[in-house]
């Protein structure tokens, strides 16, 4: 195993050379550095990684005026459009689980 790959001689973590990334982190950063770069693509919508970022706090926003916190459980049944790809990131920003339903799923 090379020191890349965490072998032995690989250099120990700390807070100055590692920090896991969370899903909110990676958009925090990725509005600040690309924040006219499309990040969301759904057809004919497009947003940008500040528009994108922007209705990922509001929709947490919106979860934690209605009591949702840390450990709580948000269920949400969506196909994959951006509303839910936007609740992958404004439900952990809220320190809660997200739940995603497919509704195209069934026991066959």
């Amino acid at each position: 195993m090379s020191k890349r790959e965490g072998g032995a001689a690989a250099l120990p973590k700390n807070p100055a050379n590692y920090l896991p990334l969370s899903p909110v982190q990676f958009l925090e950063r990725s509005a600040q550095i690309w924040p006219e770069k499309i990040a969301v693509r759904h057809g004919a919508l497009a947003y940008s990684y500040r528009e994108f970022e922007a209705r990922c706090r509001r929709l947490a926003s919106a979860l934690a005026r209605r009591g949702i916190g840390r450990g709580d459980t948000v269920a949400v049944m969506a196909p994959n459009v951006p509303a839910l790809l936007e609740a992958h990131y404004a439900v952990p920003a809220l320190g809660a689980v997200l739940n995603p339903l497919n509704y195209r799923l069934d026991a066959r």
